[in-house]
């Protein structure tokens, strides 16, 4: 049988008598990170002219993440690409650690809430930018003084959808590998002593839930960050004029 509380984040360390506790979602999230901005600084490093070897990689992927983010954002918002292409590779690589026999730090609600809290900041802190205070104030009162309140719910639930989106598809995908491969590893000791059946019939979970989940669940989040921050900074006024016209 599986063990429920094997399920959350191992504590790689603690310190302080045990106040201040480092787990392996921490750990492997800051390994990430270092690794992210090493390979970023090695494909941008010694820029030519004339590209060639890896600097034509590492222009096809920049030029993908300005696509993608003007397609969805609009040309005017196409400098938040380097905040929408480093959330994209951290969480579909955090996602995908399950190729590697390790726990997603995606899995890992603490993580989850962080990166929608900081996308939470980035919407507040530029749409008070394009709209000023009272502009944004304007937007939380449309169309009736009343919404206001309902504007304020709605704002404070957006991180919290967003992390409980990605956290809960990524850790349903660990507790139905798990189940599986239990299952499996006890259909085989029916036979033999060897766990075959674990290691042959858990490939296909392995490639949809370590491989197209962290995908789509990553496209999903990167896509509503985009939605909700071209919203926000919109305002009341621009939404009125095209729909004007």
């Amino acid at each position: 049988m599986i063990n429920i509380d094997e399920l959350g984040s191992r504590i790689i360390l603690s310190l302080a008598d045990g106040k201040l506790l480092i787990t392996e979602s921490t750990l492997f999230g800051l390994i990430l990170a270092v690794i992210l901005a090493a390979v970023g600084i090695w494909l941008g490093s010694g820029l030519k002219t004339v590209p060639k070897g890896k600097q034509i990689v590492a222009e096809t992927i920049v030029g993908w993440i300005y696509k993608y983010t003007r397609e969805n954002m609009g040309e005017e918002n196409e400098h938040f690409a380097p905040y929408i292409g480093t959330i994209f590779a951290f969480i579909v690589c955090g996602s995908s650690l399950g190729l590697l026999g390790l726990r997603p730090i995606t899995a890992d609600l603490n993580v989850t809430f962080a990166l929608s809290g900081l996308t939470f900041i980035l919407i507040q802190a530029n749409s008070i930018r394009k709209l000023g205070v009272r502009g944004r104030l304007r937007e939380m009162c449309d169309p009736y003084p009343f919404m206001f309140p309902l504007k304020i719910l709605e704002d404070v639930t957006l991180p919290i959808s967003l992390s409980l989106r990605l956290f809960g598809n990524i850790l349903g995908g660990v507790i139905v590998v798990d189940l599986w491969m239990s299952l499996m590893e006890f259909l085989s000791s029916l036979l033999t002593d060897v766990p075959f059946l674990r290691a042959i019939t858990v490939l296909p979970l392995n490639g949809f839930f370590d491989m197209f989940e962290p995908a789509i669940q990553t496209y999903i989040f990167t896509m509503l960050t985009m939605v909700f921050l071209t919203t926000a900074m919109e305002g009341v006024s621009s939404r009125v004029s095209k729909n004007d016209n």
